[in-house]
Formats: structure tokens, C-alpha cells, sequence
């Protein structure tokens, strides 16, 4: 096989997962902080990470984060989902919201982000709904 022909197979691998030597628990939590990375990347402001693992069965994390504009929202939403999938070859269960992009609500299993214009957050205010949630800090 040529050099040449090495090399452009070398490239087009996709980026390895992260070490298994993680826990379930671990792992969960390292993707929601490249969550949260991805947002800050991208200018998310106010976010938050919420442990809802005592709370709920549904999933183990909420992140919260507020754009300036449903423009800014949608890139924050992209930037994460882009950054989950090349990192951990995450994709979301389910997206809702993205087209009107008040609240974009991404389903990642055992995490859900949230992205909000201001407007949307200060009414739906779910930290309020969740007050009784651990807040994570990284």
C-alpha cells in the first residue's frame, strides 16, 4: 500500500472513543461537561448542569444554557451535538424545538439539553421545577 494511500486512510478514521477504563457514571459525566464546553464555545451564557439522578428515572443530567438569539441557539445546539458525535459517537434520541429555536430541548439519554432564549428560560424556568436538583460544577 502506497504512503500516499496510508495516509488518507489514517485521516478519514474516525476520532477514537474515550478509554474504557471509565464507569458508566464517569463516562456520563465527562460527556456532559464537553457539553457544556461545546455551549461555552459557542457563547452559551448562564449555564447550568443539574444532577437529576436522585430525582427522576428519565436521566441523570440537565444542562442549561441561555442564547442571545434563536440563531445562536441553534448554533449552540449544533456545536454540541457536533462535539458529542465526534468525541463518543453520541447522537440524540431526539431533538424538539430546533426550528422555532425558543427552547431547543436534545435528547441525549442520560442527559438533555436545554438551550433557551432568555424570554423561554425566565418562563419555563425549569431550575425553579428542579430546584431539589444537585447543581454540578466543572
Amino acid at each position: 500500500m502506497s504512503k500516499a494511500l496510508k495516509k488518507e486512510i489514517v485521516e478519514d478514521e474516525p476520532t477514537p472513543v474515550k478509554a474504557a477504563s471509565l464507569s458508566v457514571d464517569e463516562e456520563i459525566l465527562d460527556q456532559v461537561r464537553m457539553a457544556v464546553a461545546a455551549a461555552e464555545e459557542k457563547k452559551a451564557e448562564n449555564i447550568v448542569a443539574l444532577r437529576l439522578s436522585a430525582l427522576t428515572e428519565f436521566t441523570d443530567y440537565f444542562i442549561i444554557c441561555t442564547g442571545n438569539s434563536t440563531r445562536q441557539t441553534q448554533a449552540i445546539a449544533d456545536e454540541v451535538t457536533a462535539q458529542l458525535k465526534k468525541n463518543y459517537r453520541l447522537r440524540p434520541l431526539n431533538t424538539e424545538g430546533y426550528t422555532s429555536a425558543e427552547w431547543i430541548l436534545i435528547d441525549f439519554g442520560a442527559f438533555v439539553l436545554h438551550v433557551f432564549t432568555e424570554t423561554s428560560r425566565s418562563f419555563y424556568d425549569l431550575e425553579r421545577l428542579w430546584r431539589d436538583a444537585e447543581v454540578v460544577r466543572f
